[in-house]
Protein backbone atom coordinates (compact mmCIF):
# COMPACT_ATOMS: atom_id res chain seq x y z
CA UNK A 1 0.00 0.00 0.00
CA UNK A 2 1.21 3.73 -0.94
CA UNK A 3 0.61 5.21 2.37
CA UNK A 4 1.59 2.17 4.49
CA UNK A 5 3.84 3.20 7.71
CA UNK A 6 7.22 2.10 7.01
CA UNK A 7 8.60 -0.29 10.45
CA UNK A 8 10.85 1.55 12.20
CA UNK A 9 13.49 -0.93 13.14
CA UNK A 10 15.51 0.31 16.41
CA UNK A 11 19.24 -0.08 16.02
CA UNK A 12 20.28 -2.69 18.33
CA UNK A 13 17.64 -5.19 16.61
CA UNK A 14 19.49 -7.61 14.97
CA UNK A 15 17.51 -10.67 13.06
CA UNK A 16 17.01 -13.55 14.65
CA UNK A 17 17.73 -16.79 13.38
CA UNK A 18 15.21 -20.00 13.91
CA UNK A 19 16.63 -21.81 17.01
CA UNK A 20 18.89 -19.01 18.06
CA UNK A 21 18.19 -18.59 21.54
CA UNK A 22 21.46 -16.69 22.32
CA UNK A 23 19.91 -13.42 22.14
CA UNK A 24 16.31 -11.65 22.50
CA UNK A 25 15.06 -8.53 21.71
CA UNK A 26 13.48 -6.47 24.35
CA UNK A 27 9.51 -6.51 24.27
CA UNK A 28 8.09 -3.74 22.29
CA UNK A 29 5.45 -2.70 20.21
CA UNK A 30 6.05 -0.33 17.48
CA UNK A 31 2.51 -0.90 15.94
CA UNK A 32 1.05 0.20 19.14
CA UNK A 33 3.40 3.49 19.36
CA UNK A 34 2.60 4.20 15.59
CA UNK A 35 -1.26 4.01 15.86
CA UNK A 36 -1.34 6.32 19.67
CA UNK A 37 0.85 9.13 18.04
CA UNK A 38 -1.71 9.01 14.57
CA UNK A 39 -5.07 9.06 17.41
CA UNK A 40 -3.28 11.84 19.10
CA UNK A 41 -2.59 13.49 15.44
CA UNK A 42 -6.00 13.00 14.73
CA UNK A 43 -8.03 14.14 17.78
CA UNK A 44 -5.92 16.04 20.22
CA UNK A 45 -8.45 15.24 22.73
CA UNK A 46 -7.16 11.85 22.94
CA UNK A 47 -3.63 13.21 24.19
CA UNK A 48 -5.70 13.11 27.71
CA UNK A 49 -6.55 9.80 28.07
CA UNK A 50 -2.74 8.84 28.16
CA UNK A 51 -1.01 11.86 29.83
CA UNK A 52 -1.74 10.70 32.90
CA UNK A 53 0.70 7.47 33.13
CA UNK A 54 2.42 7.75 29.51
CA UNK A 55 5.58 9.96 29.30
CA UNK A 56 8.08 10.42 26.47
CA UNK A 57 10.70 7.80 27.40
CA UNK A 58 8.50 5.37 28.23
CA UNK A 59 8.25 4.47 24.09
CA UNK A 60 10.72 2.18 23.01
CA UNK A 61 11.46 3.44 19.63
CA UNK A 62 13.00 7.07 20.73
CA UNK A 63 11.86 8.91 17.76
CA UNK A 64 8.08 8.16 18.58
CA UNK A 65 9.08 9.38 22.39
CA UNK A 66 10.36 12.26 20.77
CA UNK A 67 6.75 13.06 18.41
CA UNK A 68 5.23 12.20 21.97
CA UNK A 69 7.34 14.71 23.67
CA UNK A 70 6.79 17.86 21.12
CA UNK A 71 2.69 16.97 21.10
CA UNK A 72 2.42 17.09 24.80
CA UNK A 73 4.91 20.52 25.10
CA UNK A 74 2.62 21.89 22.44
CA UNK A 75 -0.84 21.01 23.99
CA UNK A 76 0.16 22.02 27.39
CA UNK A 77 0.97 25.43 25.63
CA UNK A 78 -2.95 25.74 24.60
CA UNK A 79 -2.33 25.25 20.68
CA UNK A 80 -2.93 22.31 18.40
CA UNK A 81 -0.55 19.56 17.65
CA UNK A 82 -0.78 18.48 14.05
CA UNK A 83 1.98 16.77 11.24
CA UNK A 84 1.32 20.77 10.48
CA UNK A 85 2.50 22.65 13.63
CA UNK A 86 4.56 20.29 13.77
CA UNK A 87 6.39 20.17 10.53
CA UNK A 88 9.01 22.24 11.48
CA UNK A 89 10.19 21.02 15.13
CA UNK A 90 10.90 18.04 12.58
CA UNK A 91 12.23 19.51 9.42
CA UNK A 92 16.18 19.27 11.24
CA UNK A 93 15.49 15.77 12.83
CA UNK A 94 18.07 13.61 11.32
CA UNK A 95 16.57 10.53 13.07
CA UNK A 96 13.00 11.42 11.43
CA UNK A 97 14.24 12.15 7.90
CA UNK A 98 15.06 8.70 7.98
CA UNK A 99 12.26 7.59 7.76
CA UNK A 100 10.78 10.45 5.49
CA UNK A 101 10.72 13.34 7.94
CA UNK A 102 7.74 15.49 8.48
CA UNK A 103 5.59 13.07 6.04
CA UNK A 104 6.16 10.22 8.24
CA UNK A 105 3.82 12.35 10.38
CA UNK A 106 0.92 12.74 8.16
CA UNK A 107 1.37 9.31 7.53
CA UNK A 108 0.74 8.37 11.06
CA UNK A 109 -2.55 10.82 11.24
CA UNK A 110 -3.84 9.85 7.90
CA UNK A 111 -3.25 5.73 8.74
CA UNK A 112 -6.12 5.75 12.14
CA UNK A 113 -8.99 4.36 11.67
CA UNK A 114 -10.56 4.83 15.03
CA UNK A 115 -9.40 6.64 18.01
CA UNK A 116 -11.50 4.46 20.29
CA UNK A 117 -8.49 2.09 21.30
CA UNK A 118 -6.22 4.78 21.94
CA UNK A 119 -6.29 4.09 26.09
CA UNK A 120 -5.57 0.88 25.81
CA UNK A 121 -2.42 1.55 23.15
CA UNK A 122 -1.12 3.63 26.23
CA UNK A 123 -1.46 1.16 28.41
CA UNK A 124 0.29 -1.58 26.26
CA UNK A 125 3.03 0.67 25.72
CA UNK A 126 3.71 1.86 29.36
CA UNK A 127 3.71 -2.07 29.97
CA UNK A 128 5.96 -3.28 27.57
CA UNK A 129 8.10 -0.37 29.28
CA UNK A 130 7.91 -1.62 32.73
CA UNK A 131 8.76 -5.24 31.00
CA UNK A 132 12.14 -3.76 29.88
CA UNK A 133 12.83 -2.36 32.99
CA UNK A 134 12.61 -5.64 34.70
CA UNK A 135 14.56 -6.63 32.49
CA UNK A 136 17.32 -4.06 33.11
CA UNK A 137 17.01 -4.57 36.91
CA UNK A 138 17.81 -7.99 36.40
CA UNK A 139 20.42 -7.94 34.25
CA UNK A 140 22.33 -5.40 37.11
CA UNK A 141 21.47 -7.76 39.50
CA UNK A 142 23.35 -10.70 37.84
CA UNK A 143 26.33 -8.30 36.70
CA UNK A 144 26.63 -7.28 40.97
CA UNK A 145 26.30 -11.01 41.75
CA UNK A 146 29.07 -12.00 39.51
CA UNK A 147 31.30 -8.96 40.49
CA UNK A 148 32.28 -10.37 43.62
CA UNK A 149 33.13 -7.46 45.62
CA UNK A 150 34.04 -7.87 49.42
CA UNK A 151 33.21 -4.43 50.48
CA UNK A 152 29.90 -5.17 49.19
CA UNK A 153 27.71 -8.13 51.01
CA UNK A 154 24.77 -10.32 48.96
CA UNK A 155 22.63 -8.91 51.94
CA UNK A 156 23.60 -5.41 50.79
CA UNK A 157 23.07 -6.29 46.92
CA UNK A 158 19.67 -8.03 47.81
CA UNK A 159 18.32 -4.62 49.26
CA UNK A 160 19.77 -2.14 46.14
CA UNK A 161 17.68 -4.88 43.66
CA UNK A 162 14.68 -4.50 46.17
CA UNK A 163 14.76 -1.24 46.53
CA UNK A 164 15.16 -0.62 42.54
CA UNK A 165 11.88 -3.36 42.32
CA UNK A 166 10.19 -1.41 44.60
CA UNK A 167 10.84 2.29 43.00
CA UNK A 168 9.94 0.79 39.69
CA UNK A 169 6.52 -1.02 41.57
CA UNK A 170 5.55 2.84 43.06
CA UNK A 171 6.40 4.76 39.98
CA UNK A 172 4.32 2.00 38.02
CA UNK A 173 0.79 2.46 39.85
CA UNK A 174 -1.10 4.82 37.62
CA UNK A 175 -4.21 3.26 38.87
CA UNK A 176 -5.31 6.33 40.87
CA UNK A 177 -6.83 9.43 39.85
CA UNK A 178 -9.81 11.17 41.05
CA UNK A 179 -12.47 9.20 43.19
CA UNK A 180 -16.36 10.32 43.59
CA UNK A 181 -16.83 11.98 46.88
CA UNK A 182 -19.68 9.49 47.36
CA UNK A 183 -17.56 6.90 47.46
CA UNK A 184 -15.22 8.47 49.69
CA UNK A 185 -18.34 9.57 52.13
CA UNK A 186 -19.54 5.89 52.17
CA UNK A 187 -16.08 4.86 53.44
CA UNK A 188 -15.53 7.32 55.69
CA UNK A 189 -19.08 6.45 57.30
CA UNK A 190 -18.59 2.70 57.49
CA UNK A 191 -15.01 3.91 59.44
CA UNK A 192 -16.77 6.19 61.60
CA UNK A 193 -19.56 2.97 62.04
CA UNK A 194 -16.83 0.87 63.29
CA UNK A 195 -15.55 2.90 65.41
CA UNK A 196 -18.88 3.37 67.07
CA UNK A 197 -18.76 -0.53 67.46
CA UNK A 198 -15.42 -0.97 69.51
CA UNK A 199 -15.40 -0.64 73.39
CA UNK A 200 -12.80 2.72 72.45
CA UNK A 201 -14.42 4.64 70.42
CA UNK A 202 -11.23 4.79 67.97
CA UNK A 203 -11.50 4.85 64.42
CA UNK A 204 -7.45 3.41 64.54
CA UNK A 205 -5.45 1.20 66.34
CA UNK A 206 -6.40 1.93 69.83
CA UNK A 207 -2.92 2.97 71.95
CA UNK A 208 -4.59 0.93 74.95
CA UNK A 209 -4.96 4.60 76.95
CA UNK A 210 -8.13 6.17 77.27
CA UNK A 211 -7.39 9.60 77.42
CA UNK A 212 -4.57 9.43 74.17
CA UNK A 213 -7.43 7.76 72.36
CA UNK A 214 -9.65 10.42 73.12
CA UNK A 215 -7.08 13.27 72.02
CA UNK A 216 -5.89 10.75 68.75
CA UNK A 217 -8.87 8.51 67.93
CA UNK A 218 -6.42 6.19 67.93
CA UNK A 219 -3.59 4.96 65.48
CA UNK A 220 -4.83 5.51 62.22
CA UNK A 221 -3.81 3.29 59.04
CA UNK A 222 -1.75 5.09 56.57
CA UNK A 223 -0.19 7.33 59.28
CA UNK A 224 3.25 8.13 60.22
CA UNK A 225 3.05 9.14 63.94
CA UNK A 226 6.50 10.34 65.27
CA UNK A 227 7.25 9.68 68.74
CA UNK A 228 10.00 11.52 70.63
CA UNK A 229 12.00 11.94 73.78
CA UNK A 230 15.40 12.78 75.55
CA UNK A 231 17.07 9.11 76.52
CA UNK A 232 15.44 7.83 79.76
CA UNK A 233 12.03 9.53 79.30
CA UNK A 234 10.50 6.26 78.14
CA UNK A 235 9.98 6.16 74.66
CA UNK A 236 10.72 2.58 74.30
CA UNK A 237 8.28 1.97 77.38
CA UNK A 238 5.77 3.76 75.90
CA UNK A 239 6.08 2.38 72.73
CA UNK A 240 6.29 -0.87 73.83
CA UNK A 241 2.76 -0.53 75.82
CA UNK A 242 0.97 0.69 72.57
CA UNK A 243 1.89 -2.50 70.59
CA UNK A 244 1.49 -4.56 73.35
CA UNK A 245 -1.88 -3.02 74.33
CA UNK A 246 -2.76 -3.52 70.28
CA UNK A 247 -1.76 -6.88 70.40
CA UNK A 248 -3.55 -7.97 73.51
CA UNK A 249 -7.25 -6.17 72.25
CA UNK A 250 -6.45 -8.42 68.86
CA UNK A 251 -9.77 -9.93 67.64
CA UNK A 252 -9.84 -10.87 63.71
CA UNK A 253 -12.94 -11.64 62.16
CA UNK A 254 -13.14 -12.57 58.32
CA UNK A 255 -14.82 -10.08 56.13
CA UNK A 256 -17.27 -10.58 53.05
CA UNK A 257 -14.03 -11.58 50.70
CA UNK A 258 -12.65 -14.24 53.42
CA UNK A 259 -10.21 -12.50 54.08
CA UNK A 260 -8.97 -12.02 57.75
CA UNK A 261 -9.31 -8.44 58.96
CA UNK A 262 -8.98 -7.00 62.52
CA UNK A 263 -12.34 -6.18 64.11
CA UNK A 264 -10.16 -4.55 66.99
CA UNK A 265 -6.56 -4.24 68.07
CA UNK A 266 -3.82 -5.18 65.57
CA UNK A 267 -1.51 -7.57 64.75
CA UNK A 268 2.33 -6.18 65.42
CA UNK A 269 5.57 -5.91 63.38
CA UNK A 270 8.22 -4.17 66.00
CA UNK A 271 11.67 -3.14 64.39
CA UNK A 272 13.95 -2.70 67.86
CA UNK A 273 17.22 -1.31 66.08
CA UNK A 274 18.68 -0.55 69.46
CA UNK A 275 17.20 -3.23 71.90
CA UNK A 276 17.56 -7.18 71.20
CA UNK A 277 14.43 -8.95 71.14
CA UNK A 278 14.98 -10.80 74.37
CA UNK A 279 15.71 -7.32 76.15
CA UNK A 280 12.54 -6.08 74.58
CA UNK A 281 10.74 -9.78 75.88
CA UNK A 282 12.14 -8.82 79.52
CA UNK A 283 10.26 -5.64 79.38
CA UNK A 284 6.98 -7.08 78.49
CA UNK A 285 7.26 -9.78 81.00
CA UNK A 286 7.99 -7.60 83.46
CA UNK A 287 5.04 -5.16 82.71
CA UNK A 288 2.64 -8.34 82.25
CA UNK A 289 4.15 -9.94 85.64
CA UNK A 290 4.73 -7.07 88.12
CA UNK A 291 8.04 -8.26 88.79
CA UNK A 292 10.93 -4.79 88.32
CA UNK A 293 13.13 -5.24 85.16
CA UNK A 294 16.14 -5.04 86.46
CA UNK A 295 15.93 -7.65 88.72
CA UNK A 296 14.83 -10.67 86.13
CA UNK A 297 18.02 -9.30 84.01
CA UNK A 298 20.12 -9.84 87.41
CA UNK A 299 18.25 -12.96 88.15
CA UNK A 300 16.98 -11.70 91.67
CA UNK A 301 13.90 -13.65 91.68
CA UNK A 302 12.21 -15.58 94.04
CA UNK A 303 9.99 -19.18 93.41
CA UNK A 304 6.59 -17.28 93.67
CA UNK A 305 8.28 -14.71 90.51
CA UNK A 306 8.44 -17.81 88.71
CA UNK A 307 4.78 -18.63 89.18
CA UNK A 308 3.99 -14.69 88.18
CA UNK A 309 6.19 -15.87 84.72
CA UNK A 310 4.43 -19.02 84.23
CA UNK A 311 0.83 -17.16 84.44
CA UNK A 312 2.26 -14.44 82.25
CA UNK A 313 4.04 -16.21 79.49
CA UNK A 314 0.20 -18.34 79.19
CA UNK A 315 -1.07 -15.11 78.38
CA UNK A 316 1.77 -13.95 76.61
CA UNK A 317 2.24 -16.89 73.93
CA UNK A 318 -1.29 -16.20 71.12
CA UNK A 319 -0.42 -12.18 71.53
CA UNK A 320 0.15 -11.66 67.65
CA UNK A 321 3.72 -9.11 68.43
CA UNK A 322 6.50 -10.13 66.16
CA UNK A 323 10.31 -8.49 66.11
CA UNK A 324 12.70 -7.93 64.43
CA UNK A 325 16.36 -6.87 66.26
CA UNK A 326 18.24 -6.88 62.83
CA UNK A 327 20.84 -3.75 63.35
CA UNK A 328 21.92 -1.07 61.15
CA UNK A 329 18.61 -2.22 59.04
CA UNK A 330 18.00 -0.11 55.94
CA UNK A 331 14.79 1.34 55.04
CA UNK A 332 14.39 -1.07 51.96
CA UNK A 333 15.00 -4.25 54.37
CA UNK A 334 12.65 -3.18 56.70
CA UNK A 335 9.69 -2.34 53.64
CA UNK A 336 10.78 -5.75 52.49
CA UNK A 337 10.20 -7.68 55.92
CA UNK A 338 6.95 -5.69 56.85
CA UNK A 339 5.72 -6.53 53.62
CA UNK A 340 6.64 -10.31 54.16
CA UNK A 341 4.95 -10.42 57.62
CA UNK A 342 1.93 -8.33 56.52
CA UNK A 343 1.46 -11.49 53.40
CA UNK A 344 2.19 -14.13 56.32
CA UNK A 345 0.17 -13.03 59.05
CA UNK A 346 -1.52 -9.67 58.35
CA UNK A 347 -0.70 -6.65 59.96
CA UNK A 348 -2.11 -3.85 61.86
CA UNK A 349 0.96 -1.67 63.27
CA UNK A 350 4.62 -1.29 62.68
CA UNK A 351 6.54 -0.08 65.50
CA UNK A 352 10.17 1.43 64.59
CA UNK A 353 12.76 1.99 67.69
CA UNK A 354 14.31 3.92 66.43
CA UNK A 355 14.26 6.04 63.60
CA UNK A 356 17.62 7.31 63.33
CA UNK A 357 19.32 4.19 63.70
CA UNK A 358 18.01 3.44 60.31
CA UNK A 359 20.03 3.49 57.24
CA UNK A 360 19.13 5.29 53.87
CA UNK A 361 20.16 3.44 50.53
CA UNK A 362 23.33 5.27 50.47
CA UNK A 363 23.53 5.91 47.07
CA UNK A 364 24.03 9.90 46.18
CA UNK A 365 23.19 10.79 50.16
CA UNK A 366 25.56 13.97 50.62
CA UNK A 367 25.04 14.17 54.49
CA UNK A 368 23.12 12.64 57.12
CA UNK A 369 19.49 15.45 56.66
CA UNK A 370 19.25 13.64 53.31
CA UNK A 371 19.05 10.29 54.92
CA UNK A 372 16.77 10.98 57.28
CA UNK A 373 14.42 12.73 54.43
CA UNK A 374 14.48 9.16 52.76
CA UNK A 375 13.91 7.28 55.41
CA UNK A 376 10.70 9.28 56.61
CA UNK A 377 9.53 9.16 53.26
CA UNK A 378 10.12 5.31 53.34
CA UNK A 379 8.40 5.16 56.05
CA UNK A 380 5.39 7.14 54.92
CA UNK A 381 5.09 5.87 51.57
CA UNK A 382 5.25 2.00 53.23
CA UNK A 383 2.16 2.89 55.74
CA UNK A 384 -0.04 4.34 52.61
CA UNK A 385 1.03 1.14 50.69
CA UNK A 386 0.20 -1.15 53.72
CA UNK A 387 -2.32 0.87 55.06
CA UNK A 388 -1.31 0.85 58.54
CA UNK A 389 0.03 3.12 60.99
CA UNK A 390 3.71 3.75 61.34
CA UNK A 391 4.64 4.34 65.07
CA UNK A 392 8.59 5.71 64.69
CA UNK A 393 10.27 6.20 67.65
CA UNK A 394 13.25 9.71 67.40
CA UNK A 395 15.82 10.97 69.41
CA UNK A 396 15.84 14.75 70.44
CA UNK A 397 18.24 16.98 70.16
CA UNK A 398 20.56 18.37 73.16
CA UNK A 399 18.91 21.84 72.89
CA UNK A 400 16.25 20.88 75.79
CA UNK A 401 18.96 20.12 78.15
CA UNK A 402 19.50 23.94 77.99
CA UNK A 403 16.51 25.56 78.83
CA UNK A 404 15.02 25.44 82.16
CA UNK A 405 11.76 23.97 80.72
CA UNK A 406 12.40 20.92 80.07
CA UNK A 407 9.42 19.83 77.76
CA UNK A 408 10.22 19.39 74.30
CA UNK A 409 9.14 21.49 71.19
CA UNK A 410 9.19 20.47 67.23
CA UNK A 411 12.05 22.19 66.94
CA UNK A 412 14.18 19.63 69.43
CA UNK A 413 13.58 16.71 66.61
CA UNK A 414 16.70 15.98 65.26
CA UNK A 415 16.93 16.63 61.95
CA UNK A 416 13.51 18.68 62.26
CA UNK A 417 12.62 19.60 59.09
CA UNK A 418 11.98 16.02 56.98
CA UNK A 419 10.73 14.65 60.07
CA UNK A 420 8.19 17.25 61.08
CA UNK A 421 6.77 17.69 57.52
CA UNK A 422 6.26 13.81 56.59
CA UNK A 423 4.89 12.87 60.31
CA UNK A 424 0.97 13.18 60.43
CA UNK A 425 1.39 12.74 64.03
CA UNK A 426 4.29 14.21 66.12
CA UNK A 427 4.11 12.94 69.97
CA UNK A 428 6.77 13.84 73.07
CA UNK A 429 7.10 11.55 76.30
CA UNK A 430 7.82 14.13 78.75
CA UNK A 431 9.32 13.07 82.44
CA UNK A 432 9.66 15.97 84.58
CA UNK A 433 10.18 13.93 87.85
CA UNK A 434 13.26 12.78 85.62
CA UNK A 435 14.78 15.91 85.90
CA UNK A 436 13.59 16.98 89.12
CA UNK A 437 14.98 14.26 91.04
CA UNK A 438 18.37 15.29 89.50
CA UNK A 439 18.02 18.84 90.32
CA UNK A 440 18.05 18.95 94.43
CA UNK A 441 18.31 22.76 95.47
CA UNK A 442 21.55 23.68 96.90
CA UNK A 443 22.20 26.91 99.00
CA UNK A 444 22.81 29.37 97.09
CA UNK A 445 25.66 32.09 98.50
CA UNK A 446 22.97 35.09 99.21
CA UNK A 447 19.96 32.64 100.35
CA UNK A 448 19.94 32.70 104.71
CA UNK A 449 18.38 29.33 105.86
CA UNK A 450 14.34 30.74 105.49
CA UNK A 451 14.72 31.24 101.92
CA UNK A 452 16.59 27.94 101.43
CA UNK A 453 14.15 25.78 103.39
CA UNK A 454 11.12 27.29 101.24
CA UNK A 455 12.52 26.83 98.13
CA UNK A 456 13.51 23.11 99.01
CA UNK A 457 9.67 22.52 100.35
CA UNK A 458 8.32 23.89 97.00
CA UNK A 459 10.76 21.07 95.07
CA UNK A 460 9.77 18.25 97.18
CA UNK A 461 6.10 19.14 96.99
CA UNK A 462 6.77 19.40 93.12
CA UNK A 463 8.81 16.62 93.38
CA UNK A 464 5.39 14.42 95.35
CA UNK A 465 2.84 16.00 92.75
CA UNK A 466 5.04 14.41 89.55
CA UNK A 467 5.92 11.29 91.09
CA UNK A 468 4.91 8.25 88.73
CA UNK A 469 3.86 10.60 86.51
CA UNK A 470 4.40 11.09 82.39
CA UNK A 471 3.63 13.23 79.58
CA UNK A 472 2.59 12.54 76.31
CA UNK A 473 2.35 16.04 74.54
CA UNK A 474 0.44 16.19 70.94
CA UNK A 475 2.65 18.33 69.08
CA UNK A 476 1.38 18.10 65.65
CA UNK A 477 -1.76 16.03 64.42
CA UNK A 478 -3.14 16.31 61.05
CA UNK A 479 -6.75 14.98 61.94
CA UNK A 480 -7.32 16.49 65.36
CA UNK A 481 -6.38 18.98 68.45
CA UNK A 482 -3.11 19.00 70.03
CA UNK A 483 -2.86 18.79 73.60
CA UNK A 484 -1.00 16.75 76.49
CA UNK A 485 -2.34 13.43 78.35
CA UNK A 486 -1.19 12.30 82.01
CA UNK A 487 -0.47 8.63 82.15
CA UNK A 488 0.99 6.80 85.16
CA UNK A 489 4.32 5.61 85.28
CA UNK A 490 6.19 2.44 86.88
CA UNK A 491 9.83 3.07 86.69
CA UNK A 492 10.43 -0.98 87.89
CA UNK A 493 8.34 -2.49 85.68
CA UNK A 494 8.45 0.37 82.23
CA UNK A 495 4.53 0.63 82.54
CA UNK A 496 2.34 3.27 81.57
CA UNK A 497 -0.93 3.19 82.86
CA UNK A 498 -4.00 5.57 82.77
CA UNK A 499 -3.80 8.21 85.51
CA UNK A 500 -6.80 8.53 87.58
CA UNK A 501 -7.05 12.55 87.47
CA UNK A 502 -7.64 14.22 91.52
CA UNK A 503 -7.48 17.31 90.37
CA UNK A 504 -5.06 19.97 87.89
CA UNK A 505 -1.55 19.79 88.46
CA UNK A 506 -0.29 23.23 88.90
CA UNK A 507 2.84 24.33 86.68
CA UNK A 508 4.50 26.26 89.54
CA UNK A 509 8.17 26.25 88.98
CA UNK A 510 10.54 25.92 92.58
Amino acid sequence: MENAIPAVVPSNVLPLREGDRTYRTPPHNLEAEQALLGAILLNNATFHRVAEFLLAEHFAEGVHGRIYAAIAKLIERGQIANPVTLKNLFDQDGALAEIGGAQYLARLATSVVTIINAEDYGRTIYDLYLRRQLIAIGEDTVNDAYNHDLDRLAAAQIEQAEKKLFDLAVNGQHEGGFRAFTQALAEAITMAETAFKRSGRTTGVSTGFTDLDKLLGGLHPSDLVVLAGRPSMGKTALATNIGFNAAKAYRPTRGADGKLTAEDGAVIGFFSLEMSAEQLATRVLSEESGVASDRIRRGDVSHDDFGKFVQASQKLSSVPLFIDDTPALTIAGLRTRARRLMRQQGLGLIIVDYLQLLRGSGDGMENRVQEISEITRGLKALAKELNVPVLALSQLSRAVEQREDKRPMLSDLRESGSIEQDADVVMFVFREEYYLSRGEPTRRPEENDEKFNERYTRWQERLEQVHGTGEVIIAKQRHGPIGKVTLRFDGETTRFDNFVRGDHLPDERY
